[in-house]
């Protein structure tokens, strides 16, 4: 059995991707691809990797999750989409780390079903943007309060991910940059679920749709009927050309004002974080994602 984990980051889709997942369910769990929603296992994984504390799980205990978690026969590829599977906001950024406790995190992730092959899927996002919209997502009202001890110049995805490689070095990791999402979505969506790129899946707009003005979405529409692309490439290029003319500004542009980050702080973390990417394209095992 394969079991994915769409690990976030927390404050990128927004859930959006679970959701059009869910849309294919049906479609996909006749090839064995299984997507329950949220409430099947939020707290379920949650409190059987608190009871296994590490330990693997049993033949016994895999078996009772997956009843719990889903109603299908075939199991070939389960499905698990959760932001909060590593951790709650505060804790995402914590000095100079990004998830500081991944390596924990996985391991107990892994252990629920030992016997699997494991993928991990991360979406990737500016922490100079992450930041201010973890903090929007918390419970903390003083933004100094919640950025205490946070050094994000030095934040960077690279160190995460080798951190994970290093301690999970047989589950392949698959990455992207959720300022390139709305153009890979279609992409993300078939790397998760594994399936060919003729299957005809719902959803592969969704993202697009919720930052494109309505006239201009439903134009975009009409023209890909008309006029289908052979290649996801055409495909990106056609969504492009229409979110250059359609999309909603302040869907896109992310004004920040917060208090002790000046506009050359924001663009030193957001130069870091570009330049990262160079980083990531080099780590053995982690596959990222690009328009």
């Amino acid at each position: 059995m394969q079991v994915v984990f769409h690990l976030g980051a927390p404050c990128t889709d927004y859930g959006l991707l679970l959701g059009s997942l869910l849309k294919n369910r049906a479609l996909l769990a006749e090839d064995g691809v299984i997507v329950p929603p949220l409430m099947r296992y939020r707290t379920v994984l949650h409190d059987t990797a608190r009871a296994l504390a590490g330990r693997p799980a049993s033949d016994e205990v895999q078996q009772a999750l997956l009843e719990a978690i889903v109603d299908e026969a075939r199991v070939e590829r389960l499905i698990f989409s959760d932001p909060r599977l590593i951790c709650i906001n505060r804790l995402v950024v914590q000095g100079a780390q990004i998830w500081p406790m991944i390596d924990r995190q996985a391991a107990a992730l892994r252990a629920l079903f030992p016997q699997a092959h494991v993928e991990f899927f991360i979406g990737m996002r500016n922490p100079a943007t992450l930041i201010p919209a973890l903090f929007a997502g918390s419970r903390f009202k003083d933004f100094a309060e919640f950025t205490t001890g946070m050094q994000p110049h030095a934040a960077t995805w690279s160190e995460l991910l080798r951190r994970l490689r290093r301690a999970q070095p047989d589950a392949p990791v698959t990455v992207w940059c959720n300022e390139d999402t709305p153009l890979l979505w279609a992409d993300i969506i078939r790397e998760i679920t594994d399936v060919a790129h003729n299957v005809a899946l719902r959803g592969l707009d969704d993202l697009v749709e919720t930052i494109m003005d309505g006239t201009g979405f439903a134009r975009m529409q009409q023209y890909l009927t008309d006029n289908p692309p052979d290649t996801e490439m055409q495909r990106r290029r056609i969504l492009g050309a229409f979110l250059d003319r359609y999309a909603l500004e302040a869907e896109i542009e992310e004004e920040l004002d917060l208090p002790g980050w000046t506009p050359a702080m924001i663009d030193q973390i957001t130069q870091s974080y570009e330049d990262d990417m160079a980083e990531i394209v080099t780590i053995p095992g982690v596959k990222l994602l690009t328009p």
